[in-house]
């Protein structure tokens, strides 16, 4: 059977035209029930049971259970607990949920496909009786919502004698009504879920159900948010702007809103008003006069509202928020606070994620949970509420457990680390693949080049190769040849699309989280010694002064002669006995290297630093033994200035050829403001830091530095990392040119192609290049600059997740290295804040804090801190950024929730705050007066 619905829609130009649309209609759509005859569908398509027998008090009869859209936008996770089976999703039901959620989406799809739930997916819209044609004037949910009782209806029916039910699940009390007067079963999601006695199921559910606020809960400090239309109308005319909020690690009462143009500081419970770290926000920003400052204070608490301290020589760029344009609410992992009221159901959940809020949520399992890590989710933020709620999830293991700990780390940052699916394993090549006589034709034979490859230790995803030999006229041949990753990954397909979702490989301290599958990452793409790989490879003619004669890209095969390591590598150019060919190759690399970092530096790329630190793991028990800050070799920037070259040269050709849609990577100059505490720290020690530009910057690093301290200048250069703004991926088309420049390099273009295994920009980056040298096809997604621009923002939030991700292992290893273990070490002060002092270790690359409150709870803090001068003092002891300290090391474990590392100053000695090396508490000095 065959509808038609005919449209009338007048162009641009004034005409008519008419839009015919055709809608099949057919009866030969099965129910997908054991218990029909009536259907001949194949026992195969035959999904729910024949006898359906009930799970839920609330509905004694058999039955199969049908969901509205926002039962499963908002119940997604009761409906993963395995405890309901006998689903029908309708189709209408089904689309819906795709086109406001994907994330959800792919879920419910996961349970679809899992044959154990036995959730049916009804194509209702095609079913002849079950189809529902849009009335006039009829809004298209309350279609949908019509659409879904008369296929409910039609099931009661079909399946009547079989004395099967319909049981329709909605939290819209008018769907449900409705549904009832067509003597349809509706009840709410939590009514048939409570019926039941699965705890799990009940927990899972949604916190939207409540219905009351307890009292401890209530606050009035919230101003209402503003509707969607006026913050799009207040968007249009320019009185708001739009950004992504960010909350402050060490102030739970301060965040930044970032849009396009500016960075814009959100102070007060008030201002703050209900945004969650993430969440795309609409903010007014307030007139000059009510500018303020950040407070330089450490506020882990939330049981104060307001900040009264302010500077107003640092006021900023100040806002407030007024509407929730997208929230982006994810799992978040924590512990349970138990409430003090016994037999109360009602807890409170701490986030591990400090910039997270407290979440309300409803569990009967308290007691059992307390001792557990538990991921929640959270539903809501009424304005009248001081928390936002939330529900339970699941519980992950024991606090302080490695494996749970490390599950944590990878939930809280958003990392994809579910086993690829069949599909993406049905994409890959066979086990025993081999280059093609086809393939090889193809491209260049560069098998007999003496290329070798040089990464850190245990490195088994190899994605570069280099080579170097003296060509007759005196110049260098250089080579630069990545894994030909593109090859293997095909756009649209399942392994491309899971890549692009993940975004890059994710390197914990003791695990790694592989943006493609193993075969690829490991085996067929990695660069390996004596192996034949397909490499796309970019290669110079070099002077012997280092300059570009000319360089040229083409797809290749090549086989390494040795997969080194830095060290490795090393050792045979710093072997004067060693006249090999690998030796000469190195050698020459490492000559040509040192001349493009002098080049480079003399252009204005800056050279910055980051405490970074290894650690040896027990190879059994992958406990850490020992940790140390990490050694770099000559070795190490020898690699690093060839993939720096080959980024900018492939940057400078895909601009060439698609000035509209190349994937390129920038690096925005900071704001002074930024620089402020770098100057007055380098003031403070005699040095004058000058950031008029980034040539003059380097400079004036360069120039930092103590002879009696050659740590000082590693440290001005950790601070420095500290003032820059994050750089990140864009789409050509969507930016002018002068936005480009890339301010650390010192490069007006930069890209990133050297890495394509572990990250999916390069894969795009090789596509395009691709196309320039007629290598591969194009396809419009890759000349989409729009879809580019989508892609782009999945990079930046992924490759900024992988980085909190990675520090989070090391810091989760540090505690546990530190495990009963009490140290004195030599430290620096590295920043002053108002009540605290940020402490660097060098010898472990560690930071931490160390808080001036007072060690008498009925004595004031003795220090007292400066601002303009960003000082503390103490007595006749004043802190500066860059002094020297001792300080006691240890584990503090009393918060289960943020075991940390306890700093205690040792040296230098203050009464009543300090400690002896014994690690007792220094007498106060009665000459010293109280503050």
């Amino acid at each position: 059977m065959l509808t038609k619905r005919i449209f009338y829609k007048q162009t641009k130009r004034g005409n008519i035209l008419k839009i015919v649309r055709e809608h099949y209609l057919r009866d030969d759509i099965w129910c997908g029930s054991h218990s029909c005859f009536t259907c001949k569908a194949k026992a195969k398509e035959k999904v729910l049971d024949e006898v359906p027998k009930s799970k839920s008090k609330a509905v004694p009869r058999e039955h199969y259970i049908f969901l509205d859209t926002n039962a499963v936008l908002d119940q997604i996770d009761a409906l993963e607990e395995p405890f309901l089976t006998n689903v029908i999703i309708l189709q209408t039901v089904l689309e819906e949920v795709k086109h406001r959620s994907s994330t959800i989406y792919k879920r419910l799809r996961e349970i679809i496909n899992d044959s154990s739930r036995k959730f049916y997916v009804f194509v209702n819209e095609h079913r002849r009786e079950t189809y529902i044609e849009r009335e006039p004037g009829e809004s298209v949910n309350d279609r949908n919502d019509k659409a879904i009782r008369a296929a409910a209806l039609w099931y009661q029916l079909h399946l009547s004698s079989q004395n099967i039910q319909s049981v329709l699940l909605s939290d819209d009390a008018v769907n449900r009504q409705k549904a009832i007067e067509m003597d349809i079963t509706a009840l709410s999601f939590s009514e048939y879920a409570e019926g039941t006695d699965s705890v799990d199921l009940i927990e899972r559910l949604s916190s939207k159900r409540w219905s009351e606020l307890k009292g401890e809960d209530c606050t009035d400090v919230y101003p209402a948010h503003l509707t969607p239309s006026a913050i799009q109308a207040g968007l249009k005319a320019g009185k708001l702007v739009q950004g992504s909020f960010f909350a402050s690690r060490d102030n739970c009462l301060e965040a930044t809103v970032v849009t396009d143009q500016h960075s814009i500081f959100i102070q007060g419970r008030a201002c703050l008003n209900r945004a969650v770290d993430g969440d795309s926000v609409a903010v007014e920003i307030l007139p000059k006069s009510e500018w303020k400052a950040p407070s330089n204070l450490v506020i882990q608490t939330e049981d104060t509202d307001e900040i009264t301290a302010d500077n107003e020589e640092e006021r900023q760029m100040t806002g407030k928020v007024v509407g929730i344009i997208r929230r982006k609410w994810l799992q978040y992992c924590g512990i349970l606070q138990l409430s003090p009221v016994a037999g109360h159901t009602r807890h409170l959940f701490v986030p591990a994620k400090r910039q997270i809020p407290k979440v309300r949520i409803e569990t009967r399992q308290g007691e059992k949970l307390v001792n557990q890590r538990i991921v929640v989710v959270i539903d809501n933020w009424p304005r009248n509420s001081r928390h936002p709620q939330g529900h339970f999830v699941k519980a992950l293991g024991k606090i302080g457990d490695k494996d749970t700990e490390n599950e944590v780390i990878l939930l809280e940052h958003d990392i994809p680390s579910t086993h690829f699916s069949e599909a993406v394993y049905a994409d890959l090549p066979p086990n025993d693949w081999t280059i093609t006589e086809e393939e090889l034709a193809k491209r260049q034979d560069l098998r007999d080049i003496c290329i070798c490859s040089v990464d850190p230790p245990g490195c088994t995803d190899i994605d570069d190769a280099l080579h170097c030999f003296q060509l007759a006229n005196g110049n260098y041949e250089v080579g630069v040849h990545i894994a030909d990753v593109s090859h293997f990954i095909r756009p649209n397909t399942a392994i491309d699309k899971e890549a692009a979702l993940r975004a890059n490989t994710v390197y914990l301290t003791d695990k790694r989280i592989d943006m493609v599958p193993d075969l690829l990452s490991s085996n067929l793409c990695s660069l390996r010694g004596g192996e034949e790989r397909l490499a796309f490879s970019c290669i110079w003619e070099l002077t012997p002064q280092a300059e570009i004669v000319s360089t040229r890209f083409h797809k290749s095969v090549i086989k390494s002669k040795a997969a080194l390591t830095y060290g490795e590598a090393q050792a045979i150019i710093d072997d004067n006995t060693d006249e090999s060919i690998l030796a000469c190759s190195l050698r020459g690399l490492n000559k040509l290297a040192k001349i493009l970092k002098k080049g480079r530096l003399e252009k204005g790329a800056l050279v910055l630093a980051s405490p970074e630190i290894r650690f040896h793991v027990d190879s059994e028990t992958h406990e850490p033994l020992e940790v140390q800050a990490k050694q770099l070799l000559d070795t190490n920037s020898m690699v690093e200035e060839f993939m720096l070259l080959a980024n900018i040269s492939v940057a400078e050709k895909i601009v060439a050829d698609f000035p509209d849609c190349a994937l390129l990577r920038r690096h925005p100059e900071p704001p002074s403001a930024n620089y402020d505490p770098l100057i007055k720290a380098a003031n403070h020690q005699g040095f004058e830091i000058d950031i008029s530009s980034g040539k003059a910057l380097s400079r004036s690093l360069d120039n930092a530095k103590k002879p009696s301290d050659a740590y000082f200048n590693i440290m001005l250069r950790i601070l420095t990392t500290r003032c820059m703004l994050q750089a990140v991926y864009f789409c050509s088309g969507t930016l002018s040119a002068k936005d480009y420049f890339h301010y650390g390099l010192a490069a007006p273009l930069y890209t990133h192609f050297t890495s394509p295994i572990r990250r999916y920009s390069d894969v795009i980056v090789h596509r395009l290049l691709a196309v320039c040298i007629g290598a591969d096809s194009t396809y419009p997604e890759l000349l989409d600059k729009r879809k580019s621009d989508t892609i782009c923002q999945n990079l930046n939030y992924r490759k900024r997740m992988a980085q909190y991700a990675a520090r989070a292992s090391v810091a989760l290893h540090t505690h546990l290295f530190f495990r009963d273990k009490v140290e004195n070490e030599e430290g620096y002060i590295l920043f002053v804040k108002k009540n605290a002092l940020h402490i660097l270790i060098p010898k472990y690359g560690l930071e931490g804090m160390i808080m001036l409150t007072s060690k008498d709870k009925n004595q004031p803090s003795p220090f007292e801190f400066n601002s303009s001068e960003n000082t503390q003092r103490a007595g006749d002891i004043v802190f500066h950024p860059f002094d020297r300290v001792v300080v006691q090391l240890s584990l503090d474990r009393s918060n289960v929730q943020h075991e940390k590392l306890r700093m205690f100053l040792v040296e230098p000695q203050v009464p009543g705050f300090s400690i002896s090396s014994a690690g007792e508490l220094l007498p106060m000095d009665e000459d010293i007066p109280t503050l």
